[in-house]
């Protein structure tokens, strides 16, 4: 506009927009060479250092620059911290064996998630004897750490003993270091299904099944004390008084209780 309407510079620029000291800036572009180099060789040795912690190293160096020069060189460079991909620490192993033919072989714990009747969730941890059928735990709260995990596993161990195996799926809390530390500890072998099969864990699927049908569905929980009431009121009818039908009718604590009783004629 300057050169081809012959405006003045102050008209100019208020068409443009543009303020006249950017217009009157002339770009001092230093040498970024010896700055570069630096940056490269601090970039390797602190590999999980950013552009802002590396600026802070230069200048404890005594090399003054600011800190969006030091950007503009460490973009230019492509010297970008990588963002580390989550670490699985467990992996899906595959179905579990078909069978299992003791107490305390083999458990399986599950999820499941309900709402209170005024829409705040919970989470009930569900945690089947994949031989007796026994529903050993079902414990309720509005949300369960591994943990807290690790804590319900104890608390059933303490008049049961442990298990050989526990089947579970891939979840946050299945595969935190609470539980890995607690499954080393004990001894416990922690089997993880593949992910998006939950028919590998087929016992736990099942019972599940049957305590949304009879439990959840059937009630209207107005508060967390309440839904803890109901649900182990219904645990301990489940194993106490319903009968099941791949145990020949009988209710889990019938047919542990006639495990047990064969196991100590079996000893004598």
């Amino acid at each position: 506009m300057i050169e081809q309407l012959g405006l003045s510079q102050r008209r100019a620029c208020a068409v443009a927009t543009c303020n006249r000291k950017t217009y009157r800036r002339v770009l001092r572009r230093t040498d970024d060479a010896q700055l570069l180099g630096r940056l490269r060789e601090l970039a390797l040795e602190r590999r999980r250092f950013g552009y802002r912690r590396l600026g802070v190293m230069l200048r404890r160096e005594g090399i003054v620059v600011n800190h969006k020069r030091v950007f503009r060189v460490y973009q230019e460079a492509a010297l970008q911290v990588r963002k580390r991909t989550k670490r699985r620490v467990a992996f899906g192993r595959g179905e579990p064996a078909p069978s299992v033919s003791s107490v305390n072989e083999r458990w399986s714990l599950d999820f499941v998630h309900d709402t209170l009747q005024n829409n705040r969730r919970i989470r009930s941890l569900t945690i089947v004897d994949d031989f007796t059928r026994e529903s050993l735990a079902i414990e309720v709260d509005t949300s369960i750490s591994g943990a807290r995990m690790s804590i319900v596993l104890d608390r059933i161990a303490e008049h049961r003993g442990y298990p050989n195996t526990i089947v579970m799926d891939n979840g946050t809390e299945m595969t935190s270091l609470a539980m890995l530390a607690w499954a080393a500890k004990r001894r416990v072998q922690l089997h993880y299904i593949a992910p998006g099969k939950p028919t590998q864990n087929a016992f736990i699927e099942s019972f599940n099944g049957r305590f949304r049908d009879e439990c959840l569905n059937e009630h209207v929980f107005y508060s967390l004390a309440e839904a803890r009431r109901t649900i182990e009121a219904w645990r301990q009818d489940y194993n106490a008084e319903r009968p099941h039908k791949s145990l020949g009718h009988l209710t889990p604590n019938e047919f542990a209780l006639t495990q047990i009783q064969k196991c100590k004629s079996l000893s004598l």
